[in-house]
């Protein structure tokens, strides 16, 4: 997401033109919101300013889904109150609720929202607070296998709203039908009493659940752990079994099984046997079974991938902030904040790019340029162009070092996109105004024609403007990944969604995606009040997804050179099932905000903003916390005192290419670098 105007973006195009000399989105946006509105007021005699202006709210807290309606009211310096009109209404932050002209506000998300009213040239606010929606479903996965007497096992539960929003902060209640044959604690955590068989059931609020238990006399008399001892990395994965035997020697398949790991300073081991360590140190894994237990050690060392990144050469710093860079032979394209320009490097000598082309379009955003895998056709995203026709532009890259505007496309994308992803001969684009994907076809790339449209069933309500024009607030399509016909969508609050674009999953195809799978975050829960924050960008490597999240404060001001505080995580999800995905692990660096990804040869190359730039080792089994495992290979500080805000990094992304990995920077422009050869006992 263009970090600079994200609110601006769930706005009508007029609202959105409107920002463009803009120093906050909160207070200013409101005054430039209103321009058709104040041109058509030019003519009438100027009216008495208000000195005061106050929002008055129907309660100081809503709901998720509500639609609620604000007033105003308008005072002179005496107190007196004024007949003094609203000309624009504004919620902050976007993603937590979106204001109509009429003051009818709509809750998207929990959190804190700042509703806000112009009126008579004054600016009020008021900030209520927003619930989550109640728990309308609960999913309890039963226990492997039995439950012995005298035994126990934890049951897992996952509350959810009625949009699919995970509740992690639900109370759920627990009781069992008959406690004389199993028992049920406040932790959902069963005890088998006697042989038979009980319900138990889970509760939060109005929504409940039931889930079968069947207590059996433990047949196992003898467990073994394989295997029995083991030496790894922290973040190396160990997968326990048991062998249990009855009495009389024979095998007893799927035994009832609870493991718990202790000795040493930090390392779990879930249900099935899997055990990672974030901490050096000797670990203790038991398996229990009834009263019958079984013990294995781990031995576990240092990871030791640590290296250096070494500057091979830096492109100069340019007048503008840049954003995005796609690298194809031996020329590396790089957009520009604000500018509206691309420019062109040759780096066929990594150490001094040159600068070889440099072109200026109508748009204040040129985010996203990526071309196609032969190289002869790039694709480049708009949004604020000053004839509030945005979409892409189709360029002739058959001359790598000086593109040509082939053509555009904006007949359904006109509101903006802000990112594309080309495969083939098709190119994903998110749609700013509708928060839709759409998909466009190249196969005549002078003629590009749109093919194919899918779009989140979620809460929205439209948006408009005194000119007609609409757009639709509360569902944003932020990014695309498309590989083997599958297509991996951030889908901000409504975290990553899953389509069969032609990998014959549900039979989908780019002219008719299909949906596949969703998995959904609690932003609120992870980041807490004032922050915009949802899934910003996908990347598939192997059997994970890396999904990392976005997460900046409702109003700031990119154009300034102050610093700008930012979140986020990334979060590794399994896609084996990819009907099933889930989060395995998660990446997060404690005083960054997570940005672009690129995966290559198991490391993980990342702009992580305020965190300069990363490279992490993302080899074999991941599970757990992957910063406290020690699997971060590198760091670069991308600060330069002659940036755009001196010595501050706030590093985009980052592609390797041919043994080397470049950096972009916001402030501070293209870092080209390696990773220097491991020292002894390195990676």
């Amino acid at each position: 997401m263009y970090p600079s105007y994200p609110t601006y973006l769930a706005y009508p195009s007029y609202l959105r033109h409107s920002l463009r000399m803009e120093r906050t989105v909160l207070g200013l946006m409101a005054v430039l919101a209103v321009a058709p509105v104040a041109a058509q007021e030019k003519a009438k005699p100027a009216a008495p300013a208000p000195a005061q202006v106050r929002v008055i709210a129907p309660a100081t807290e809503g709901e998720v889904g509500q639609t609620v309606t604000f007033k105003h009211e308008a005072t002179d310096a005496a107190g007196v109150k004024m007949d003094v009109p609203a000309t624009a209404w504004f919620a902050t932050p976007f993603d937590v609720g979106a204001a109509q002209l009429d003051g009818k506000v709509t809750f998207f998300s929990p959190g804190e929202l700042t509703v806000g009213v112009l009126a008579g040239g004054k600016v009020g606010t008021i900030t209520v607070k927003i619930r989550p929606q109640a728990v309308t479903r609960l999913d309890v996965a039963p226990p492997a296998g039995p439950v012995v007497a005298g035994g126990s096992a934890q049951l897992a539960v996952a509350a959810f709203s009625a949009t699919g929003v995970p509740r992690h902060d639900a109370a759920v209640t627990w009781a069992s039908d008959t406690p004389a044959i199993a028992r049920v604690d406040a932790a959902g955590v069963v005890t088998g009493v006697a042989a038979g068989r009980a319900t138990i059931r889970a509760t939060s609020g109005t929504a409940s659940a039931t889930v079968p238990i069947t207590v059996v006399r433990n047949p196992v008399a003898t467990l073994a752990i394989e295997p029995a001892t083991s030496a790894v990395r922290t973040g190396d994965v160990v997968r326990f079994t048991v062998a249990a035997k009855n009495a009389s020697g024979a095998r007893v398949d799927s035994p009832a099984i609870r493991w718990s790991v202790g000795g040493g300073p930090a390392a779990m081991v879930e249900a099935d046997g899997v055990f990672v360590a974030d901490r050096p140190g000797a670990y203790v894994v038991t398996a229990q079974s009834g009263d019958r237990s079984a013990s294995a050690s781990v031995v576990v060392t240092p990871r030791k991938v640590q290296r250096e990144f070494e500057v091979v050469g830096r492109a100069p710093v340019e007048e503008f902030q840049v954003l995005e860079q796609w690298i194809t032979g031996d020329f590396m394209y790089v957009t520009s904040a604000i500018a509206g320009k691309l420019w062109v490097y040759d780096i066929s000598n990594p150490a001094a790019p040159l600068k070889v082309d440099a072109l200026s379009f109508d748009a204040r955003v040129m985010n996203d340029i990526s071309t196609t895998a032969d190289g002869k056709i790039g694709v480049l995203t708009r949004e604020g162009a000053s004839n509030r026709k945005n979409g892409i532009v189709i360029l002739d890259t058959s001359d790598p070092a000086h593109p040509k505007v082939m053509t555009e496309y904006t007949e359904s994308v006109t509101g903006g996109v802000h990112s594309a992803f080309v495969d083939g001969r098709h190119v994903y684009l998110t749609d700013s105004s509708t928060g839709s994907l759409r998909i466009v076809s190249l196969e005549d790339p002078r003629q590009p024609k749109e093919v194919g449209r899918w779009q989140a069933d979620t809460l929205t309500t439209t948006m408009k403007a005194p000119t007609g024009e609409e757009a639709i607030a509360g569902r944003y399509l932020h990014d695309v990944y498309v590989k083997d016909g599958l297509a991996y969508l951030a889908y901000w609050r409504n975290g990553l969604i899953v389509l069969d674009v032609g990998a014959g999953v549900k039979g989908g195809s780019p002219r008719e995606p299909k949906f596949v799978s969703q998995i959904r975050f609690n932003y609120h829960e992870l980041y807490g009040d004032g922050w915009l924050a949802g899934a910003h960008t996908v990347f598939r490597n192997k059997q994970y997804l890396f999904v990392g999240d976005e997460v900046f404060p409702s109003t700031f001001d990119l154009v300034a050179r102050d610093r700008i505080p930012v979140k986020g995580i990334v979060h590794v999800v399994d896609l084996s099932d990819v009907e099933r995905p889930r989060e395995v692990a998660f990446y997060d660096v404690p005083e960054g905000g997570a940005h672009n990804v690129w995966v290559e040869n198991d490391v993980l190359y990342m702009g992580y903003y305020s965190a300069g730039a990363r490279a992490v080792d993302v080899s074999g089994e991941l599970r757990g916390d992957l910063y406290r495992q020690g699997r971060e290979i590198a760091r670069l500080w991308t600060g330069d005192p002659k940036g755009y805000r001196p010595n501050l990094p706030f590093t985009w992304g980052a592609q390797p290419h041919r043994g080397l990995i470049y950096f972009n920077d916001i402030n501070s422009g293209i870092w080209i670098t390696r990773l220097k050869p491991a020292a002894e006992g390195g990676k």
